[in-house]
């Protein structure tokens, strides 16, 4: 009996007490494999099965999904300890890592699926590439950090950090259109994520570059009143403009420290914006979430 959508590829089939060696232990070597227990009569399960099977023909072939009949198959069900249905397990490298129980709605199925890809050789791998590229990125390595990101990317077109990361690169060397094609890899339902919003923020505040005789003016009004606060603003958002994250952060805080609440907030607003934008392992965000800690509690 098929509880859902048709299965289309080998990424969604049925097994038996007699195959799940094959069908599930050997293939978890290769992907994650998810093992569905149902049966005919439960209604939890016709709510449950297309659910798993939505999610993953949407994991890019990543995850495979077996579905075992109960009433037709209780040897490995009674060895896993199985004593309701739905039962759904997540299979690893050759054994069970994780399972749960009951009809869950999809988001949480999204999540345990991806705790379950995250515990894989795999995507241990695909993370400590993207570290490394970050590394390379924040010492200034930009061509370095572009090629790791985008040889993540090949393996895993959904790896959020690393369409991040590349888009940031590309960003660092002022080609804001390539940013912009970057992002677009990214999945609408993922478009809130930290890292994606961080580079989203980097690209308003760098919409508008100034021309070198306005950096200029900006300066020699800020040497000629230092005391200025609306100059220094205008100055730092000049600075944001062109991506100098640091010379910004050091224009703000001439506001800050003269007067925290300065023009309701704007200046302390604009800081937290170049912190998103730089993202929270840079340097600059680092050292001036500190430096605004200790103006907020001294």
């Amino acid at each position: 009996m098929d509880l859902g959508t048709n299965p289309t590829t080998d990424l969604i089939t049925e097994s038996t007490d007699q195959t799940f060696m094959t069908d599930v232990v050997e293939a978890s070597k290769d992907s994650v494999v998810l093992v569905d227990f149902w049966a005919p009569w439960c209604g939890p399960c016709k709510q449950l099965t297309p659910v798993l099977e939505r999610v993953v023909q949407q994991a890019g072939g990543k995850v495979k999904l077996v579905k075992i009949n109960m009433d037709e198959n209780q040897g490995v069900a009674g060895q896993l300890g199985v004593r309701s249905i739905p039962a759904v397990f997540g299979f690893v490298d050759g054994r069970p890592v994780d399972a749960f129980m009951g009809a869950l709605p999809e988001p949480q199925v999204k999540q345990f699926i991806d705790k379950l890809m995250s515990g894989t050789s795999g995507a241990k791998q695909l993370e400590e590439a993207v570290e490394q590229a970050g590394e390379l990125f924040r010492n200034g390595d930009i061509g370095g950090a572009a090629q790791i990101y985008a040889a993540v990317i090949r393996e895993d077109n959904r790896n959020i950090p690393a369409i991040a990361g590349l888009a940031r690169c590309y960003l660092a060397n002022d080609d804001a259109d390539r940013a912009r094609q970057t992002l677009d890899m990214v999945p609408e339902d993922m478009r809130s994520h930290p890292e994606v919003k961080g580079v989203l923020t980097a690209l308003e505040l760098t919409a508008d570059s100034p021309e070198p005789e306005e950096f200029s003016e900006l300066k020699a009004a800020t040497e000629a009143n230092p005391d200025d606060k609306d100059a220094w603003f205008k100055l730092a958002e000049a600075q944001l403009a062109a991506n100098q994250h640091d010379n910004a952060c050091n224009s703000l805080f001439e506001i800050l420290s003269k007067e925290l609440d300065w023009n309701e907030g704007a200046a302390k607003e604009l800081l937290l914006k170049l912190f998103e934008a730089a993202g929270p392992k840079a340097e600059v965000t680092k050292k001036g979430r500190r430096r605004l800690s200790s103006l907020l509690f001294s």
